[in-house]
């Protein structure tokens, strides 16, 4: 299996990208968009538990919509051959002292490159 095919990285960063930008506007339909449309999908937030798509979407929107920007740390991208690869970084919160973690699961789609799984935690 190939690892780390350059325009497979390039294609997931500019999702993550997408991704990140959305998040911290809070375009909601961008970020229902990049997720699998699939009661298997999976994020496990901060504070919550997300099983399935319609739970996901709920959350997002019911989700403040101030405080949002953050600082990406150290981030990194993988794939495994053509269609499956992982996003990790690190971020902080201004005027927040603790380090925020998360990692995506992306899988490519016949819509595109989508989120299957999602984790998103503190360290204190």
């Amino acid at each position: 299996m190939e690892t780390d095919i350059p325009a497979v990285v390039a294609e997931v960063t500019a999702a993550f990208e997408r991704y990140e930008t959305a998040l911290v506007t809070n375009d909601v339909a961008t970020l229902d968009a990049l997720f699998w449309r699939d009661p298997r999908v999976l994020r496990y937030g901060a504070t919550e538990v997300l099983h399935g798509w319609e739970e996901l979407a709920a959350f997002r929107a019911s989700r403040p919509s101030k405080g949002l920007a953050r600082t990406l740390g150290r981030t990194e991208i993988h794939s495994f051959g053509r269609d499956f690869a992982v996003a990790n970084t690190t971020f902080t919160r201004e005027g927040q002292a603790r380090l925020g973690r998360q990692s995506q699961t992306w899988v490519r789609m016949p819509e595109g490159w989508r989120v299957v799984a999602a984790h998103v935690s503190w360290m204190d």
